[in-house]
């Protein structure tokens, strides 16, 4: 598959570096996410979608009106999804509701697909905050001839037509087992501080990394001893990371595979001068003071994808499926934007997704260069 994952907001040298290394380059959002939530005031509410059997025409190609439902308000992540999401829609000339649940349960999506469906969109991107919990609601959509598919975290495959991933789970999985294993000095104790236990792309990638772990005799000294779950709240997440650290006096390595918990985390280890160390998936802003190699930082590097080029991704598969492009079945191919051409394929659940590229990794010596991008 061909790929060129071009950015707007760095130099070319710097997309050529992205690219050598390990992950995909960032692209400039057009508009704030907190600007969209206009658009979802002027869909109108009385224009029902048309059902799934009825003939109507798709709107034109890009001219639809593409929402994005994030996770929860407030968190940075998710920001930057709906960032390049609102982007990408302007860019093709249509209209984009965003919507950030008030919390990151499945109830509170549910409520918001509910009220999508009522305004009559002409598609719904999602970040599942529940594998499984979403089904009905996204069936009610795609039966009122809405197009669904999930973006970052999935939802199951009778619920979407293709996913889009930031990278492949295994990849992700093998990145963040080798950071804990180098860390540790491979050996000793480490731990996991999750978002919620329903969400897919955690539970994927920490699946990835105990398998990783069993099946390789490289990892035989190394011994998970906890994953706790921080559900996506800073809060919370700084309280089981204090817990870990009461629990486990021995304990050397934190992994953090959420924006969420990594920042949390870092900052109880700093400011605690705790000789637990930590890496994960954090936002380069956010992560840049705890970044370091030294005793007074407590991540050493950690990784990540552009949340901003997700967002764009997801705007444009959107827009393809709703214009009939694509359908959403493996070898469909169509382009996005700026960011190139891309193919859908067969996904680790038996559907199909769309992978933005591999994961980026930040250590002491880009995270200033990184830092003011996202």
């Amino acid at each position: 598959m061909k790929k060129k994952v071009l950015s707007v907001i760095l130099s070319a040298a710097m997309a050529a570096t992205l690219l050598a290394g390990c992950g995909g380059g960032g692209q400039e959002a057009a508009a704030p996410a907190a600007d969209a939530s206009a658009a979802q005031e002027e869909a109108p509410a009385e224009d029902a979608a048309p059902a799934a059997d009825d003939a109507a025409e798709a709107p034109a190609a890009g001219a639809g009106t593409y929402a994005l439902v994030t996770k929860s308000a407030g968190n940075p992540f998710n920001e930057k999804v709906a960032e390049g999401f609102q982007s990408a829609v302007d860019e093709m000339g249509g209209t984009a509701v965003i919507q950030h649940p008030e919390s990151a349960t499945a109830d509170a999506q549910i409520t918001v697909i509910q009220s999508l469906i009522s305004q009559g969109v002409d598609s719904i991107c999602i970040a599942a905050n529940d594998e499984n919990a979403l089904q009905a609601a996204l069936e009610e959509a795609a039966a009122a001839g809405i197009k669904v598919c999930s973006v970052d975290s999935t939802v199951n495959v009778a619920s979407r037509s293709v996913h889009v991933n930031q990278a492949g789970v295994t990849e992700i999985g093998q990145c963040l087992m080798d950071a804990v294993y180098d860390i540790a000095g491979g050996e000793g104790q480490w731990a996991i501080v999750s978002a919620t236990s329903q969400a897919a792309n955690q539970n994927a990638w920490i699946d990835a990394m105990k398998s990783i772990m069993e099946s390789d005799s490289k990892y035989a000294n190394l011994e998970l001893v906890e994953v706790a779950y921080g559900d996506d709240e800073p809060q919370k997440s700084t309280d089981v990371t204090q817990a870990l650290l009461t629990n486990y006096p021995d304990l050397k390595v934190i992994c953090a595979p959420t924006t969420v918990g990594i920042a949390a985390a870092a900052k109880v280890l700093q400011d605690q001068g705790s000789s637990v160390k930590l890496t994960g998936l954090g936002l380069p802003s956010e992560m840049a003071e705890y970044i370091g190699d030294d005793d007074a930082h407590s991540c050493p590097y950690m990784f990540l994808w552009n949340p901003v080029d997700l967002g764009y991704l997801g705007a444009y598969t959107s827009a393809a499926l709703v214009s009939g492009e694509i359908t959403g079945a493996a070898g469909d191919k169509y382009a996005a934007g700026t960011m190139g051409d891309y193919e859908i394929v067969t996904a680790g659940d038996s559907g199909t997704e769309v992978i933005l590229g591999a994961p980026f990794k930040f250590d002491p010596s880009n995270i200033e260069e990184w830092k003011s991008v996202y």
